[in-house]
C-alpha cells in the first residue's frame, strides 16, 4: 500500500521545486565587474557607464571613476608601477578621486565604496 503514495508525492515535490517568485531580480553576470558596478550604483540613485579600451573602467558623473583589473594582486602592482597614484584600492578595482572632495561628492564615494566592496 505505500508504492502508490510514492508516486505523488514525487510530483508534488517536482511541482514545488519548479515554484519561484516573478518580481526576482535579474540575474547578474557576476564575472562583469564593471556592469555589476553600475548597476549597483543606479540601484542607489548614482548614474554611472563602462567605458576604457577593454571596457573595465566605470565613470561616474559625478567625477570619480573606477578601474578594474584582472586581480587584487595587479591592481597592487599598478600602483606600484604609479598607474594607481592616489587612488584607493578596493578588491580589484582602483578607485581614482579628486583631491579635493566636496559633500556631495562624499556621500557618491560612500556609495561608490560600498557597491565595490560587495563585488
Amino acid at each position: 500500500m505505500k508504492r502508490p503514495l510514492v508516486l505523488p508525492l514525487l510530483l508534488l515535490a517536482v511541482t514545488f521545486a519548479g515554484c519561484g517568485s516573478d518580481d526576482a531580480a535579474p540575474a547578474v553576470d557576476e564575472s562583469d565587474l564593471p556592469g555589476s558596478t553600475v548597476a549597483c550604483l543606479e540601484a542607489q540613485g548614482v548614474t554611472a557607464h563602462v567605458e576604457g579600451n577593454d571596457d573595465n573602467e566605470v565613470v561616474l558623473d559625478a567625477g570619480p571613476r573606477v578601474k578594474f583589473y584582472l586581480t587584487a594582486a595587479e591592481a597592487e602592482a599598478a600602483q606600484f608601477r604609479g598607474a594607481g597614484e592616489g587612488a584607493e584600492q578596493i578588491g580589484s578595482a582602483l578607485l581614482f578621486v579628486d583631491p579635493e572632495v566636496d559633500p556631495e561628492t562624499e556621500d557618491v564615494l560612500k556609495t561608490v565604496e560600498g557597491c565595490l566592496a560587495d563585488l
